[in-house]
């Protein structure tokens, strides 16, 4: 159930897919085909399977593990995010973003660490399972940093375009793969034989139950949603970078809404996702003004040849003669009158 509740929401996406509004006439895909659907249809069942997989190895390492252990396995998550972007998305590392990585790894560590006090010790985790979830844990994290990287690439090599319908599109599709592979294993299992009677013995009743499973759901595709876009619009690390500054900003939620407490180590390791996530953030401020000056330069130089164009300084692109016999403004093949300086730009 716990499986199915993160992907099973998936197909409330077709709301906001009817009430996006399409691009332009060409501009969701300009000068390109259309993806052909058999090789969409590929991608949307691999990465939904991985999905499906993912989500169940998380939900028995849950199981498994300390609440405080499994953060700190699942914080690895960044670090394999950052070799699958390097050798599938050519990500390119700069001493901020790693610093941006590390920093992100560790506090969402120390959060793990933080969270021993607030569990019971574990004493009612199946025994001789540690091993089992710690091994569950580090795969899945692999595994999530490799879907992450698999969408990145889907979006530049075969989709070419980043408009939410789009983004919609690929989440809907392979999340209903997903759910599919979710269902297909309740009913191998027979835990659906259960879900009556947990319904009934849930604290709340059978209608708070539902409740709570829809409203998982919904916030698992809001989430998703999100991460997408910027998976979609900058990068998949990037994604899992905003992901992870999540995880040491839920104690200030739980202090205001729940009168949890603020320990000292949940400050340092909020004090350090913010540091990281902000490292990450100027990175992406000094690439863009990088491209502006490239683009500024870019520009100075065509104004120089348009300068020297009307100056009169001509030659002949082709190498025809500039003037021909009878006179006129073009080469006797046609040739378009260049400066020296335009047509080596």
């Amino acid at each position: 159930m716990t499986t199915l509740t993160q992907s099973g929401g998936s197909p409330l996406l077709v709301v906001p897919l009817l009430l996006t509004p399409p691009p332009p006439r060409g501009e969701e895909q300009p000068r390109q085909p259309p993806p052909a659907s058999s090789k969409l249809a590929g991608i949307y069942i691999g990465i939904g399977v991985l999905i499906g997989v993912d989500n169940l190895m998380y939900a028995y390492a849950l199981q498994y593990l300390p609440v405080s252990t499994f953060s700190l396995v699942a914080a690895t998550q960044l670090g394999f995010n950052a070799v699958t972007s390097r050798l599938i998305n050519a990500q390119r590392l700069t001493p901020l973003i790693a610093n941006s990585v590390v920093v992100l790894t560790f506090s969402a560590a120390l959060l793990g660490v933080s969270s021993s006090s607030d569990t019971s010790g574990g004493d009612h985790l199946p025994r001789g399972k540690y091993a089992a979830g710690f091994v569950l844990t580090l795969a899945a994290s692999a595994i999530f940093a490799l879907i992450l990287s698999l969408y990145e690439l889907t979006f530049e090599k075969v989709v070419k375009a980043q408009t939410p319908r789009w983004v919609i599109r690929v989440q809907m599709h392979s999340n209903l793969v997903a759910s599919a592979v979710a269902v297909v294993g309740m009913m191998t299992s027979g835990e659906w034989r259960m879900i009556a009677g947990e319904a009934a013995g849930f604290s709340g009743g059978r209608v708070r139950y539902a409740a709570t499973l829809a409203g998982t759901a919904v916030a698992w595709q809001a989430a998703l949603l999100g991460q997408m876009r910027l998976v979609a619009r900058v990068s998949s690390l990037f994604a899992n970078a905003t992901g992870t500054v999540q995880l040491p900003l839920v104690p200030v939620f739980a202090v205001v809404l729940f009168g949890d407490r603020m320990s000292g180590v949940k400050v340092v390791a909020m004090l350090m996702a913010v540091w990281g996530f902000l490292s990450y953030v100027y990175q992406h401020y000094l690439d863009d003004r990088r491209v502006v000056a490239e683009g500024r330069k870019a520009g100075e130089e065509c104004c120089t040849c348009a300068a020297r164009m009307a100056a009169g300084d001509v030659v002949s692109l082709a190498g025809h003669s500039p003037w021909p016999a009878g006179g006129g403004s073009e080469g006797t093949h046609g040739s378009v009158l260049l400066t020296e300086r335009d047509r080596l730009c």
